[in-house]
């Protein structure tokens, strides 16, 4: 077998244990136990460069992420995610990597946009961190900085309800309902010059805090 063999069945195995675990845990824990609903899946381009961004506001947004966009999505993920037990294991299955959110990490900006050239949608959380009512206030220029240099459209995504699934002195998610709302594809950024990227990244957080404010 050589490299380039090699190489296809190893991303061949990568998509294969993504779909297992999307369909047989991720899906079910979407549909029945936060009985989820996607609003605007036709939106998803079914093949091409992607990047998905969306708000943050809790440990379990990644995999209700995938329940909802119809195609394999790696995720760049804040490392402390990494170190829960049992979160860990799914979201590495569901194609997360760690992201050091001190400063540029460029490694995690490489892994993205191969990740790309490998046919995977890239999501970023596009405020680099969770927020309590899931809104969208201090977007980072990661994701059209990515989006430039891939040359890869945006996807904003609106994950609605995340933010109540986590409640402080229970260990139990709550029994609540999330709804995923889908916006219009935006240009990346013609070039990587500061003033693009601001242009693009606040176009994202703007539409995400549209649909969100439409959401009910």
């Amino acid at each position: 077998m050589n490299q380039n063999q090699s190489s296809l069945k190893v991303k061949k195995t990568k998509t294969t244990v993504y779909h297992l675990v999307r369909s047989f845990v991720v899906n079910p824990v979407f549909h029945l136990y936060f009985r989820g609903t996607v609003a605007g899946r036709e939106k998803i381009p079914s093949k091409g460069k992607l990047i998905i961004v969306s708000n943050h506001a809790s440990v379990f947004d990644p995999p209700l992420l995938s329940a909802a966009i119809t195609r394999p999505v790696s995720y760049m993920a804040k490392e402390e995610l990494f170190q829960i037990n049992g979160l860990t294991q799914i979201i590495t299955a569901l194609g997360a990597y760690p992201v050091n959110r001190e400063g540029v990490d460029r490694k995690a900006i490489r892994q993205a946009i191969s990740r790309i050239e490998e046919g995977w949608a890239t999501g970023i959380f596009i405020e680099g961190t969770r927020t309590a009512d899931g809104k969208i206030y201090d977007p980072k220029l990661g994701a059209a900085l990515i989006a430039a240099k891939a040359q890869a459209p945006l996807l904003p995504v609106c994950l609605c309800g995340t933010e109540k699934i986590s409640i402080p002195g229970k260990k139990m998610p709550q029994f609540v309902k999330i709804h995923v709302k889908i916006g219009d594809l935006i240009e990346p950024p013609i070039s990587g010059k500061k003033e693009q990227l601001e242009l693009v990244t606040n176009q994202c957080a703007q539409s995400i805090n549209n649909l969100y404010e439409t959401s009910s």
